[in-house]
């Protein structure tokens, strides 16, 4: 059965008692401040909020849920844009936000211990005065946390070169969905036996809590240089992509922006591109200084082949910063030229981002739904805005149906649904189209092993739930999704 508000009336008492009064939220009007994580178009008031203080009230909140049968989904600072935190409407939230210690900073073992709350840039921040940095930078990296960075195994604007998530985190402490609290890896490179540590990273609260992020730090570079290229297409500014790519030079970054979202940036933040760019592309090398020198000229010159009308240099940090304030502003900033809008997030091969842009672009006219493409170009992980305006009866709809169109793009391409948004509630109905029955249900014994009452974020990144009690050996009562009517039994 499903649970009840006197149910959560006395969960929320339990939760009271074990972890204080001043964490426990069930206050209608104050819960609505969770409703919600990036993606505001899905909403759901929580049926109760913890926040515990660290891994012990953690790993209690979970065992009290467990005792009361109730759902729970795990949350870091709510900046995620798939609807992986998404609460469930008779389940608890349990907030991480308020763990933010930086347990240790260990510059001669390359490594920091962070607990989830701690801000992705603080990380670097705390390394910078011994020569470190956290390479993972999403782009709301000033306001993202850790533990959410590992649930969705986020990437960034620097993924190119060094990775996601999952390449700079070597240890977990890990609260299970049954409540025990567990540690995976640690600060060695590698460990023996299956690779738990690579299977919760990117598990989007399906398969437990993390209270405690063992990563890796790397060195600062000698030298950063960066440049902005203008060109009059996108169709010349993914050529000048390939070209790069193509000619052994792996940059730290590169990103590419179209007219649209510039002009959305330039709304939002007067960044000063180029007028009457068709597409930018900003490329950052970085490394020992005279590889950087002379593979700059080489990147210069490649964009100046493929049809680049104008090549900006940073002269300093400073005009750096101003080259990527635009494009890291782009999601927000198309709330400028646009009321409503949908952030899509799907991967493709880099040599197909001209046929895959033109045929967005053939999309937003057939529909009449703008789309603006901001996304990393040296991975071929798009990021289209999908902008509509709810108001005007039937746009939401038709911006419903160019997203699905472009990620439907991106796998007939050979790519993927998504980079590195994750796919919450948000792409749950798309994951059949990159994946056969087979391979779902070998996923969902994965699942099941960790989490076999389906208490841990019901009803994310799979379909339609499966339940564990289908998986021979595992049957442990009904699910919660099922008991609420929001899933049947296969």
């Amino acid at each position: 059965m499903s649970t009840t508000p006197t149910d959560l009336d006395a969960l929320a008492a339990t939760l009271r008692a074990a972890i204080g009064a001043d964490r426990v939220i069930s206050d209608r009007q104050q819960l609505r401040t969770y409703e919600c994580d990036g993606l505001a178009r899905y909403r759901v008031v929580p049926g109760l909020v913890a926040l515990p203080a660290d891994a012990a009230q953690c790993a209690a909140v979970v065992r009290a849920c467990v005792a009361a049968g109730t759902p729970f989904v795990a949350r870091g600072a709510g900046t995620g844009l798939s609807g992986g935190a998404l609460p469930h409407a008779h389940g608890a939230l349990v907030v991480t936000s308020t763990m933010r210690d930086i347990v240790e900073v260990a510059p001669d073992d390359e490594r920091a211990v962070v607990q989830p709350g701690v801000i992705n840039l603080a990380v670097s921040r705390a390394a910078a005065p011994h020569g470190y940095y956290y390479a993972p930078d999403p782009s709301s990296q000033q306001i993202c946390s850790i533990g959410g960075n590992v649930a969705e195994n986020s990437g960034g604007a620097h993924c190119l070169k060094y990775g996601f998530t999952t390449h700079h985190v070597t240890g977990l402490e890990v609260v299970t969905p049954d409540g025990e609290r567990v540690r995976l890896g640690g600060r060695a490179p590698d460990s023996p036996g299956y690779d738990l540590l690579g299977a919760f990273v990117g598990s989007e609260g399906t398969l437990g809590i993390a209270t405690e992020v063992t990563v890796r730090l790397t060195r600062l570079p000698e030298s950063v240089r960066t440049l902005l290229a203008a060109f009059g297409s996108t169709d010349q500014a993914g050529a000048a992509t390939s070209a790069v790519i193509a000619a052994g030079v792996v940059p730290a970054a590169v990103e590419m922006m179209d007219a649209l979202a510039i002009s959305a940036a330039e709304a939002a933040v007067h960044c000063g591109y180029p007028a009457g760019a068709g597409a930018v592309l900003i490329v950052e090398l970085d490394g020992p200084a005279p590889e950087v020198d002379a593979q700059f000229a080489q990147v210069q010159a490649l964009c100046r082949e493929n049809g680049a009308f104008e090549i900006r240099i940073a002269a300093d940090d400073a005009e750096r910063a101003l080259f990527w304030r635009g494009r890291k502003s782009a999601f927000a900033a198309v709330g400028r030229i646009s009321p409503d809008y949908i952030v899509q997030d799907g991967v493709i091969p880099r040599t197909a981002l001209p046929e895959v842009l033109r045929r967005i672009d053939a999309l937003s006219a057939e529909h009449g739904i703008r789309v603006a493409n901001v996304f990393h170009a040296g991975d071929g992980n798009l990021h289209p805005l999908v902008l509509f305006d709810a108001a005007v009866d039937g746009q939401a709809e038709r911006a419903e149906e160019v997203s699905g169109a472009i990620l439907d793009l991106c796998v007939t391409h050979g790519g993927s649904i998504t980079g590195e948004h994750g796919v919450g509630v948000d792409k749950a109905k798309y994951l059949p189209r990159m994946f056969t029955d087979d391979d779902l249900a070998t996923m969902h014994l994965l699942r099941c092993a960790f989490d076999p009452d389906g208490l841990a974020n019901p009803g994310k990144v799979f379909p339609t739930p499966r339940l564990c009690g289908e998986v021979p050996g595992r049957r442990s009562g009904v699910h919660p999704a099922q008991a609420a009517g929001l899933a049947e039994v296969f």
